[in-house]
Parts: C-alpha cells; structure tokens; sequence
C-alpha cells in the first residue's frame, strides 16, 4: 500500500480521535510542530526512517522531542505508529493530518508567488479570486520570484494559474521556433 494512503487513513482516525476528545485544536497545533521539526531537522526524519535504529529507539526519540510538548492523544499516536514499525511515514501523517483538518474546518491554502511582495489591495483581490472559485476560507501564502519577471503565479492544490512574464516569452519563444 503506498504511503500516502496509509498516511491519509492514520490522520483521519487522529482527526476522528482528536474530535472525539475536544483536542483538535491542539492535535492539529502539535502536527505543524512535528512538520515544522521535521523540516528543520534533517536527522530527525533519517533516523525515523533507518532501518538501522531500533524502533525503541526512536520512540525514545520522539519522547525526548515531544512527550512534555504536545498534547497526551498526539503523544499516544506517535507512540502506537511507532510500535506498528510505521515511523518513518509521520512526516506524512502530518501533512495528511494538516490535509484534513483544513479540509474540515472549510480552509484552501492558495499560493502566489509574484516578482514583488502583495501590497493588501492586491492580497484581498487574490483572496477574493480563490474564495469565489472554492467557496472556502483563504490562508494565502506569498512567495517573491524575481526570476518571473513580471506577473504572477497562483496555484490551488493541483491548479495553476500562470500569467508571468517569463511564461509568456517562452510561449513567443516556442511559436517563433517552429
């Protein structure tokens, strides 16, 4: 089974359990606290997935980390994947976790990526694009690109919009070629 199918169903039953016991708030908090960890942390995420470290190891990893840090539930879930051997996916449980949680509370990530940063006008009108098409709440998350040389990127999970400069002249650029 690949990974993010198994990721996908151990975060809806930690949404599910989270629910259950009034701690989603705090689950979800402890998820980009892990995801967080895990990206600034290279080695965390290596010894997760070595099959050379022992799993008691790792849950002594984790517990060191996290035990005083995060909430009971998310600490009971570290340590039942741990000992179903399923460690190395928590990097993916946690997005997945992320995944969902938005996808319940009615929240779209949308990224803009422009070769200026957003003044609030322009901020508000591509919140407004994206919440008209989705009908859901906006968390936008700006990026600056120099190389796009003017315009802007947008893309909605696995939608893009490209009105760059850049793309555009390679468009010229493939129709004078031919």
């Amino acid at each position: 089974m690949s990974v993010s199918i198994v990721a996908s169903r151990y975060a809806k039953s930690l949404i599910e359990l989270a629910k259950e016991k009034n701690v989603l708030e705090a689950v979800f908090e402890d998820m980009k606290l892990f995801k967080d960890t895990a990206d600034k942390n290279r080695g965390l995420m290596l010894a997760l997935k070595s099959p050379v470290v022992r799993h008691e190891k790792k849950l002594a990893i984790l517990k060191a980390l996290f035990a005083d840090r995060v909430n009971a539930v998310s600490y009971a879930i570290f340590t039942i994947i741990t000992k179903k051997n399923r460690e190395a996916i928590l990097d993916a449980i946690a997005d997945e976790f992320i995944i969902a949680y938005n996808e319940f509370k009615g929240v779209q990530k949308a990224t803009v990526v422009t070769t200026v940063p957003l003044t609030d006008e322009l901020r508000t009108q591509f919140s407004n694009i994206v919440a008209s098409a989705t009908g859901k709440t906006i968390e936008l998350e700006e990026k600056v690109d120099a190389n796009l040389i003017g315009g802007y990127v947008l893309r909605v999970n696995d939608r893009q919009i490209d009105a760059s400069l850049r793309s555009r002249l390679n468009e010229l650029k493939l129709q004078l070629a031919d």
